[in-house]
């Protein structure tokens, strides 16, 4: 694989799989630009990357998209890939205890989010004559999970997106496709079989191999196995796969509460 020329938009890059994309593009040979909301995170990364523009940015707000993408096109003026990164787990509760604030800025940043910058970035993927988006969806959003009904949903519609976007798109020369994590052995996925547990009154330790029964491989994927997912679409390597939806996870089979010793 090879990133050697390209410049890349990485959103949510300065902590988890975002950040760990923004290594693999760099060390592909990309130019990378990242934002991310958190300050300490982007301080952080900006030591790490010297030569990335770091920029604060909540994909949320479209004035914050806009200037973004002032920043961005006074940087490197052209754009080849965007990486959809930025999400949030959203609540783990039952559905009748979700309120409207959870699940209105749950898919916000997931969904509405992406809205916001894939619609700054085709223009310059225009005058680029082509280039890649890749949406991070979630195998949630390929198979339900309960309490989780913000997030699911939201991850389905960054399906529906992608597959809109691969046809509209495709007549120039952009590809769109959606990556599908699994389990992810990084912070979010720790966070979230712990709130899994604790619902069951578990620790994460008693409650992971109940929970492991849904997946063939009964393993967590690392954030690498994204990363370099995220690095081959966005290579020649992937230059004719475009409107897909590909898991990166170990064969997650259903999200089937976890099968408890009775």
């Amino acid at each position: 694989m090879d990133l050697t020329g390209k410049t890349a938009i990485i959103t949510a890059g300065a902590s988890g799989i975002g950040r760990v994309t923004a290594e693999r593009f760099t060390e592909l040979g990309a130019s990378v630009c990242l934002c991310d909301v958190a300050d300490g995170a982007l301080a952080d990364v900006e030591k790490a990357l010297p030569d990335a523009l770091v920029l604060k940015a909540d994909v949320s707000n479209s004035g914050d998209v806009a200037n973004l993408y002032d920043a961005f096109s006074a940087r490197f003026g052209r754009l080849d890939i965007l990486v959809n990164n930025a999400g949030i787990s959203g609540p783990t509760k039952h559905v009748e205890d979700v309120t409207d604030e959870e699940w209105d800025e749950t898919m916000a940043v997931n969904v509405t989010g992406q809205f916001y910058m894939v619609r700054k970035a085709v223009p310059l993927f225009r005058q680029a004559g082509g280039g890649c988006i890749v949406n991070l969806s979630s195998v949630a959003g390929r198979v339900g999970m309960p309490m989780r009904a913000p997030y699911s949903t939201s991850k389905y519609a960054v399906r529906g997106l992608t597959d809109v976007l691969a046809v509209e798109l495709g007549e120039i020369n952009v590809r769109v496709n959606a990556i599908l994590p699994g389990l992810v052995d990084g912070p979010r996925g720790q966070r979230v079989m712990s709130e899994q547990a604790a619902a069951r009154g578990m620790s994460l330790e008693e409650f992971m191999p109940f929970f492991l029964h849904n997946i063939s491989m009964h393993a967590m994927v690392s954030m690498r196995e994204i990363a370099d997912m995220a690095a081959f679409l966005a290579s020649d390597m992937g230059r004719h796969i475009s409107g897909q939806s590909i898991s990166v996870c170990g064969n997650f089979e259903t999200y089937r509460g976890p099968k408890f010793a009775t």
